[in-house]
């Protein structure tokens, strides 16, 4: 049996989905902060089967829950401080995102001004649909 040690302060992501724990890790850009990760792959998992884990010994600020939200909602996030977890951060979708997704209608404003942010709007939370601001491009997350 593989033994990660527990942490000190940081936090816990929980029930990433099998095999898209290093996706998640470079989505959220942990390879940026100077702190120590456990990326543990198809962990067992009662309620998912397999499950992948990530362990980020670092300040809880540190982690965009914007777009850990955006990626995958239903992770579970455990504040560990002092090698015990103080809290669980419950995710919902993002009303709005920024630079997370890009447009991909070429006429939209975003395709010509370089500079300009690529913002989403959540247009139907059920089916996880979001919208380009400027265009109303539609982009599924499902």
């Amino acid at each position: 049996m593989l033994n990660v040690g527990k942490i000190r302060e940081g936090f816990v992501l929980d029930h990433i989905k099998a095999g898209e724990s290093l996706e998640l890790y470079h989505s959220l850009q942990l390879e940026k902060l100077d702190c120590t990760v456990a990326i543990i792959k198809n962990a067992r998992s009662n309620k998912l089967g397999k499950k992948d884990i990530l362990k980020v010994e670092c300040d809880i600020n540190e982690l965009n829950l914007d777009v850990l939200a955006f990626i995958d909602h239903n992770i579970t996030v455990n504040v560990i401080k002092d090698e015990n977890i103080v809290d669980k951060k419950i995710l919902v979708l993002p009303k709005e995102i920024k630079n997370i997704i890009k447009c991909k209608n070429p006429r939209c404003i975003t395709s010509v001004e370089q500079g300009l942010p690529h913002v989403f709007i959540l247009a139907d939370e059920k089916n996880e649909v979001y919208r380009c601001k400027y265009c109303e491009e539609k982009y599924s997350h499902l």
